[in-house]
């Protein structure tokens, strides 16, 4: 770890004569040892210091001169608890001695052992990948798990706090401790107190051993492992309710984006690899042993910890008033008491949350409204066009037309747009998880063109992912902005007709650099959306290097404007004969010395395969979203099929088989639908790579499943089933597509099993 020390500060210089007397006499230092002392840029209350002599290292807080606040700055108790939880074999720095007699330094302090490791000091992890983050995130909170485990007797710390009723005593406590240091009147925090006061939690009689201030940067890490080897910070620790040090440690997964306060605590919503508090949730009840139904509503924990963190920097901004505070950046807190106070106010207020429709993976507030307005919208006004947008595609199914998007689909584009409903499948615009999306995209799937309508339709999701991953600020502006705002429409050329494609390596479709130019020759097949008439620009897989390096770092990403001299669509594919216009089609492509600018390139040579991962994974994950929406939709038209129709003197749901395949599908789905938010799930926590496992085994389950639903609707469908009178012929073309597009089954399979063996391997290896 580096040690982020600065020379002691004026306010805070001490005798250190008197401490090397002091420690020498204990045998901890030699009197011709050469000590000297740093203090520690962290710790805003007790100023903490490095003590080092030619062959140790310690650690030491003090309290801070001057007058301080009642109930504050409890060195003893702090040295008492981790001499405890040391006994215990509780991970924290070892504590070597207290002393009380202020003549020696001019305050109470006490000596630890110096524990070298990672100390994380902004939440967000910069620099960690998301596999990192998640592995440090579930090792903090295991640990705080473990902490609220220990039995209280064992420690010998029964009389440590006061027993039930912790809850009361803290908003007292910290009202008390505002009060103290207030250095003028902030009308919210003095709602906040009584809201707090006034809503204390019916049940508040477990008593467990809590720390107080337990904070990702609080915890030493070890130096390449994501275990703790240190909780440090002790001063706020008592016996009490452990749900108010969880929600404490969860405070910043709820703080909303837009009212964060940067310098006090910021927010972890949307950040790559960080847990959702919900799933910190379940690991801490899992840990703990206790079932997740037995936690609470977390609003007035959350409340508390933010009401409490605004006093402490009330405090923290009273002792700079005072001239003793600890932080270089002591006169900054007292700014953001008020926005603390109205972020409190805001969570206690919050609507209640239970579990979504599945019961384990839930949505966050903007999910749920989101996926209101969408089913809304869905139901007023995409529904009612079904008919017309149907009939459009008729009519012109001889004519160049069906290449042009009807005006009622470009019409319901910009109602959504302007009703916000645009992007949603992209996190950083939208501000949705994949968990979020997943259950926004089922309900797109049920109407083929829903997807379109909210600027979510592939290939054109999966080309602004990479533009906007890997895009230059050039290739941004030119090609993704036009896409965001749906003025442009784009394809993705990657397979070929003439290599085995399932084998993506195998591409042969090359890219040769001419100067300042690329130069493109090859034949690409089944690009998808390349014949709709807005189409202009596709993203090219093709090899670059023959050379002697990995077969999985000799293809590059380049950009290909559709009007480049010598790209030329061949023709339109079909599918079951159908040439599936209303989704631009899926074209063969030839490359014919296309040149475009060495500039449109993505993200460098040889970098295709990397790309490919991070671009396949969401896009494969969206498709299996849509697929539990159309096999919802597919069951719904065989129930009413069967409820309406009669053979051998019964309806057709009475007939056993029947009532089986009903049966059958509702289970499938279900299944899918859990697999498919455990796949966005770890999109969210883990990222595309460490989530292949999940995204390859629901793309080879979600095609599946949605194969046989439609494949049972149209049985019971008979004749009608297959013919163009319902949609099931169309939807079967569709799922049955989905079996071998963005790779085939068998692929995935192996993926799957390869995974499974090494995740085994691994574990077995851990238990030796």
């Amino acid at each position: 770890m580096e040690e982020v020390t600065t020379p002691v500060r004026p306010q805070h210089k001490f005798s250190v004569s008197n401490l090397q007397k002091y420690l020498s006499a204990r045998s901890r230092v030699s009197n011709n040892d050469t000590l000297t002392v740093k203090q520690y840029v962290l710790g805003q209350s007790n100023p903490t210091f490095l003590v080092e002599t030619p062959s140790d290292r310690y650690v030491l807080r003090k309290q801070p001169p001057g007058k301080l606040l009642p109930w504050s700055h409890k060195l003893d108790r702090e040295y008492q608890v981790q001499k405890a939880l040391f006994s215990a074999g509780f991970p924290v720095p070892q504590p070597l001695l207290f002393c009380s007699d202020v003549e020696v330094i001019g305050t109470e302090f006490y000596l630890m052992g110096h524990v070298q490791g990672r100390l994380f000091r902004d939440l967000q992890l910069p620099g960690l990948s998301p596999a990192e983050r998640t592995a440090v995130y579930v090792a903090a909170v295991e640990v705080l798990a473990k902490l609220h485990s220990l039995d209280l007797a064992s420690l010998q710390l029964e009389g440590f706090g006061k027993g039930p009723q912790y809850c009361k005593r803290q908003v007292s406590v910290w009202t008390r401790q505002y009060t103290a240091a207030a250095h003028r009147d902030i009308p919210a925090m003095n709602e906040l107190s009584d809201w707090l006061m006034s809503n204390l939690p019916e049940k508040d009689e477990e008593v467990r051993l809590v720390h107080g201030d337990f904070r990702l940067d609080n915890l030493i890490f070890h130096p390449t492992e994501a275990r703790v080897i240190a909780v440090l910070d002790w001063e706020l620790s008592t016996t009490g309710n452990p749900l108010v040090d969880l929600a404490y440690f969860l405070m910043p997964q709820y703080v909303p984006a837009s009212l964060h306060v940067t310098k006090t605590v910021g927010s972890l919503q949307g950040i790559d690899g960080i847990p959702a508090a919900d799933d910190l949730l379940s690991i801490y009840c899992r840990c703990r042993g206790i079932p997740l139904a037995s936690v609470p509503q977390l609003n007035f924990y959350l409340a508390l910890s933010v009401f409490k963190m605004a006093a402490i920097a009330q405090g923290i901004h009273a002792r700079y008033l005072q001239g003793n505070a600890s932080a270089p950046n002591a006169n900054e807190f007292g700014e953001n008491v008020e926005p603390l106070a109205k972020i409190a106010l805001h969570l206690a207020k919050r609507p209640l949350t239970g579990p979504t429709k599945d019961g384990l993976f839930l949505q966050t507030a903007k999910g749920q409204a989101v996926l209101r307005q969408v089913k809304d919208f869905i139901r007023q006004n995409v529904f009612p066009a079904q008919q017309e947008v149907e009939e459009y595609y008729i009519k012109h199914a001889q004519s160049p037309q069906k290449w042009i998007t009807p005006q009622i689909i470009e019409d319901l584009k910009m109602k959504a747009r302007r009703a916000g409903l645009w992007n949603l499948f992209l996190p950083a615009i939208s501000g949705l998880t994949q968990v979020d999306y997943a259950y926004i995209a089922e309900e797109t799937g049920r109407c083929l063109f829903t997807a379109e309508v909210f600027n979510c339709s592939a290939p054109d999701t999966g080309n602004m992912e990479i533009l906007h991953m890997f895009g230059t600020e050039e290739q941004k502006k030119k090609w993704l902005e036009p896409l965001l705002r749906g003025e442009i429409r784009s394809c993705f050329c990657m397979t070929e007709p003439d290599v085995a494609s399932s084998d993506a390596a195998n591409m042969e479709c090359s890219l040769r650099r001419d100067g300042d130019s690329y130069v493109i020759n090859g034949k690409k097949w089944w690009s998808s959306g390349a014949g709709n008439s807005k189409c202009k620009v596709a993203i090219v897989m093709c090899r670059s290097s023959s050379e002697d390096v990995s077969r999985h770092e000799q293809h590059s990403m380049v950009i290909v404007p559709m009007d480049t001299p010598g790209l030329k669509l061949v023709r339109p594919i079909t599918v079951f004969g159908q040439d599936d216009a209303a989704h631009g089609g899926h074209f063969e492509v030839h490359f014919e010395n296309v040149r475009v600018p060495t500039s449109n390139i993505i993200l460098g040579e040889g970098r295709g395969f990397e790309i490919a991962q991070q671009r396949l994974g969401p896009g494969r994950l969206h498709h299996c979203m849509r697929s539990v929406g159309s096999a919802e939709f597919a069951l719904e038209l065989l129930c009413q099929r069967a409820a309406s129709r009669r053979t051998f003197g019964k309806k057709l749901y009475q007939h056993e088989v029947v009532a089986h395949w009903i049966a059958e599908c509702r289970l499938m789905i279900e299944q899918t639908r859990l697999l498919t938010l455990h796949a966005a799930h770890a999109l969210d926590t883990l990222g595309s790579r460490a989530a292949r496992k999940q995204i390859a085994m629901i793309k080879v389950a979600a095609a599946r499943m949605v194969c046989t639903v439609v494949d049972y609707a149209i049985q019971v469908h008979g004749g009608a089933g297959v013919s163009g009178d319902f949609p099931l012929a169309q939807m079967y073309s569709y799922a049955r597509t989905l079996r071998i597009a963005d790779g085939p089954d068998e692929v995935h399979l192996s993926s799957v099993a390869a995974l499974e063996l090494k995740d085994q391997l691994r574990r077995v290896q851990a238990k030796l």
